[in-house]
């Protein structure tokens, strides 16, 4: 299931989530300009390599390492990468920006960039894959979404028809299906599912949710807009 929009449509012009979603394109127009062996060389100078950060966290020196924690969430590994992740960071982000505020989403989309892949690195950090990819922040996005618009609508393309489903409904299931891949996945070398991180999936959304949850009496309320909207490596 594709996801293609949502009610309620935000009020707000979502301008920190479009500047992602541009930033993100432009890294990867970047991409298409290198050859094999520079994407590769791109891959592990800019995304995160679970071994190096942890041995990192263990021996601080400079900061080119932690650094990797957000520049990796910029790379995408193809095309499929980079549309499926920001097809859902366009569908759902509007709204969470609208409710959490410009500034506060975009320190939010941080805070769920570094809990992804925390969560990654502890649970693998002996891997010298390089993970590259938004979608432990997206995760955190997602987690957040279900907290403030449980009852919200998305469409989505199935097979060849647009069907509305609960959000409720599809958000679950999606993370459902992340956190059982990655327990059957913690017995293989990379821990990861066909090269996708799957626990730093699990660790944005858990930070998006959790945070959302706990600050949501503080957040203002919003009353849904009636119209209109303004080499190797593991991917996340």
């Amino acid at each position: 299931m594709i996801p293609v929009s949502d009610r309620p449509h935000s009020r707000t012009f979502p301008f920190v989530n479009i500047a992602l979603i541009l930033a993100n394109i432009a890294v990867f127009i970047y991409e298409l300009t290198l050859s094999d062996h520079q994407l590769n060389d791109f891959f592990r100078d800019y995304g995160v390599v679970p071994k190096e950060l942890s041995h990192w966290a263990g021996h601080p020196s400079g900061l080119s390492e932690p650094e990797t924690v957000f520049t990796s969430a910029f790379i995408h590994g193809g095309w499929l990468h980079i549309i499926g992740n920001m097809l859902f960071l366009w569908v759902f982000g509007d709204n969470v920006e609208d409710s959490l505020g410009h500034l506060k989403y975009l320190l939010f989309y941080a805070v769920a960039t570094v809990a992804a892949v925390s969560l990654q690195v502890a649970l693998m950090s002996d891997d010298m894959t390089p993970t590259v990819g938004a979608s432990g922040a997206i995760s955190g996005v997602l987690g957040a979404y279900l907290v403030l618009y449980p009852k919200a609508m998305v469409t989505v393309l199935l097979w060849f028809f647009l069907v509305p489903v609960p959000a409720v409904l599809l958000i679950g299931i999606w993370f459902v299906l992340q956190l059982f891949t990655g327990i059957a996945s913690m017995g293989t070398a990379t821990g990861a599912s066909e090269g996708v991180a799957v626990w730093a999936h699990v660790g944005g959304f858990v930070a998006g949710f959790l945070i959302v949850l706990i600050t949501r009496p503080l957040l203002r309320r919003r009353e849904p807009a009636p119209v209109g909207r303004f080499g190797r490596r593991s991917v996340w």
